[in-house]
């Protein structure tokens, strides 16, 4: 069983750089991704990993754009070779004046 890392993907061919370029091209302009995370998730049937991304907001108010940036997220066809996205939200960060993005993939 391979160790968990936030630097190093749990297992060959893991998404999380390619999603992180492809959330960084989708993001309004004002918009920046912070040290992102990944934690490996097994189902009894799936095997994936939760990717956390940290959304800094400049100006913008974030309960604001928290609707938009999901509404906006949820519309893209991910293309992840070997994954599939299961699950995306976007969420109030423990601050209050960011957001999270949670993005769930599986195994394809």
């Amino acid at each position: 069983m391979m160790r968990w890392s936030p630097a190093r993907p749990p297992r060959p061919g893991c998404p999380h750089r390619r999603l992180r370029r492809l959330l960084e091209r989708e993001l309004p302009h004002g918009l920046s991704l912070g040290a992102s995370t990944l934690r490996p998730w097994a189902s009894a049937n799936f095997v994936g990993a939760r990717h956390l991304f940290p959304c800094l907001i400049g100006d913008e108010d974030a309960a604001v754009l928290r609707p938009l940036l999901q509404a906006r997220l949820e519309t893209i066809e991910w293309r992840l070779p070997g994954h599939i996205v299961a699950d995306l939200v976007v969420e109030m960060a423990d601050d209050g004046a960011n957001l999270r993005i949670e993005v769930l993939t599986v195994e394809d």
